[in-house]
């Protein structure tokens, strides 16, 4: 596909690691819904965004399986793409910057639905979690590196029933959710390194912020043929 570019958002200091991210920019190139359910799937990313007017920075989110109102790492790649100032899924309207280094969003943590958290003792537990822990449910197993300076060691398994995604390399949607019952800002490091930065603000919206860089070409999954 000429208008698939495939980003890592939440890329780690020194450009590795990050959530792959697919982004359709003409979403006119799949206009129904099973066109774009049936690419989501082909690509197997864990978030598809397909562009329906990048101007008002109108987007469509798709996992594999299904469409979603929000997710994080999608919209903060999407925004570094298209270098917008709001983007508008259909949860509501997301504020964005960027600051040279890191891509920034304002959302609500009220729009995070269907993941629990769940605090670990130490970092070594986290790390030792099989991918995915038994159980259902979307799960964000997290535990402090060092809680004075706001560090986290997190993992993420959707733990969904097409079992595509056993575990997700970086989370947006489940950092916003932690940040705001901690109340805190956080340095989040994810899956094998990824990096997400995040702050509360005053209005309880969250900011969520990371980099965002091309993937390399090794590891662009594209759809095989109908």
């Amino acid at each position: 596909m000429n208008d698939l570019d495939v980003l890592r958002v939440f890329c780690a200091g020194d450009g590795r690691h990050g959530n792959l991210l697919g982004v359709v920019r003409d979403g006119r190139t799949c206009p129904d819904d099973t066109s774009r359910q049936a690419l989501a799937a082909r690509l197997g990313y864990s978030e598809t965004v397909f562009v329906d007017d990048p101007e008002r920075g109108v987007v469509d989110i798709r996992t594999p399986g299904t469409r979603m109102d929000f997710a994080g790492h999608p919209l903060v790649g999407v925004a570094w793409l298209l270098d917008v100032e709001e983007l508008r899924p259909p949860a509501g309207a997301v504020w964005a910057r960027d600051d040279g280094e890191f891509t920034w969003i304002t959302v609500r943590p009220e729009w995070v639905r269907g993941k629990r958290t769940e605090q670990y003792a130490n970092a070594a537990e986290v790390d030792a979690l099989p991918a995915p822990p038994p159980g259902e449910g979307w799960l964000y197993a997290w535990a402090w590196e060092d809680e004075s300076a706001g560090r986290v060691r997190a993992r993420g398994f959707p733990r969904r029933p097409d079992g595509v995604i056993a575990e997700d390399e970086a989370t947006g949607s489940a950092a916003v959710l932690l940040t705001a019952r901690l109340n805190r800002a956080l340095n989040i490091t994810q899956g094998a390194g990824s990096q997400i930065l995040t702050a509360p603000g005053p209005d309880g919206t969250v900011e969520i912020g990371g980099r965002v860089r091309f993937a390399e070409p090794s590891q662009v999954r594209f759809p095989a043929p109908a």
